[in-house]
């Protein structure tokens, strides 16, 4: 019977929707090994490890992952935020220059490179961009960090044994938490607050972003596409949209959704949730209270920003995902029902009521 190779994960931003997701599947497969490296550290068990580093701080890197020599997988999901696009890319280029620098040298059996990105490389967060966006589409002005990343891969790539492959995502429905970026909470909480105080369930975007053409990723569905692309031969040095499979429109789904809740819906208001959304600490820590819920903070289920972000969206917004399904990555989920799948996983928590 022929023995499956061993290989060794280095999961960077391993406490992210995306990179929690990536190890929970990881932990599945029977040949991996998995060390999962953030700020925040976490758990130790039987098949997973955690490392605490500073990303920006390159010695740090180079000293916390020096015993790392056995690595033969990088996926890389770490992100940090800055206020504009410009001031984003120095810390991203630099957490992905340290982590290379610190683990090619020493990783002699190194064989992939997995950066996680997005549509920006479209420019899907400008306005109306190409739809359906195409990895071969052009590239548009910098600055933009997923594209210097992507660069500083193949610039580095060259002449080496192992290869990379860029992941991107629509925006990702997941559940974990202390995340900027997780729209399924954002919902969820938008939800049971506004049922709480006995309102129906508006939906607070731009006018015009009720009835565009969306698109989302599910975390699960992203962590197989992960992992597909950075053990398959033919994905080698590529580009891959990766997406549910099916478009929706918020004007259908968020009646859906409303009836997840029990709720009604009314017309919709545009309302800033980051200021609507601001002076809810105490109602929330009541409902917390009423219903047994666990103490998590309110800043930590509110990623109010990234909803007003999305929310804005009065274009559509969706890629291409055929290439990667060309290629051998078949997997797919209905949106509807992965807002369920995450909505019934919060209550199972006891994150939300």
């Amino acid at each position: 019977m022929k023995t499956l190779q061993k290989n060794t994960a280095l999961v960077v931003g391993a406490n992210g929707v995306i990179g929690s997701n990536l190890i929970d599947y990881l932990e599945t497969l029977e040949n991996w090994e998995i060390i999962g490296l953030s700020r925040r550290g976490g758990t130790d068990t039987g098949k997973i490890r955690y490392i605490t580093a500073d990303l920006l701080d390159a010695d740090d890197c180079k000293k916390k992952l020096a015993p790392l020599s056995h690595i033969t997988h990088i996926f890389y999901a770490a992100y940090q935020d800055r206020p504009t696009w410009a001031e984003l890319v120095p810390p991203n280029l630099a957490m992905l220059t340290n982590i290379v620098n610190a683990v090619e040298p020493i990783a002699t059996g190194l064989q992939h490179i997995s950066l996680m990105q997005g549509y920006k490389v479209y420019g899907a967060h400008y306005g109306p961009f190409k739809t359906p966006a195409k990895e071969s589409d052009a590239g548009h002005m910098p600055p933009e960090f997923n594209v210097d990343q992507q660069q500083f891969l193949e610039e580095r790539q060259h002449g080496k044994n192992w290869t990379w492959s860029a992941i991107r995502p629509s925006v990702v429905g997941g559940t974990a938490l202390g995340n900027p970026m997780n729209l399924a909470l954002v919902i969820a909480v938008y939800a049971s607050i506004s049922k709480e105080l006995g309102l129906p369930l508006r939906f607070p975007g731009k006018p015009g972003a009720y009835d565009k053409l969306m698109e989302m990723t599910d975390a699960g569905l992203l962590a197989k596409a992960t992992v597909w692309a950075a053990t398959s031969p033919q994905c080698a040095n590529q580009a891959f949209n990766i997406n549910n499979g099916d478009l929706f429109r918020w004007n259908e789904m968020w009646p859906a959704i409303a009836g997840y809740f029990g709720m009604e819906t009314a017309p919709p208001i545009e309302m800033p949730l980051q200021t609507i959304m601001a002076d809810k600490t105490s109602l929330w820590q009541a409902i917390q209270e009423k219903h047994g819920l666990e103490k998590h903070s309110y800043q930590e289920l509110s990623s109010w920003a990234f909803g007003d972000f999305v929310f804005s969206w009065d274009y559509d917004f969706f890629a291409d995902g055929t290439k990667a399904r060309r290629m051998g990555f078949y997997e797919f989920i209905d949106t509807e029902v992965m807002f369920y799948n995450l909505f019934d996983e919060l209550r199972q928590k006891k994150v939300i009521p």
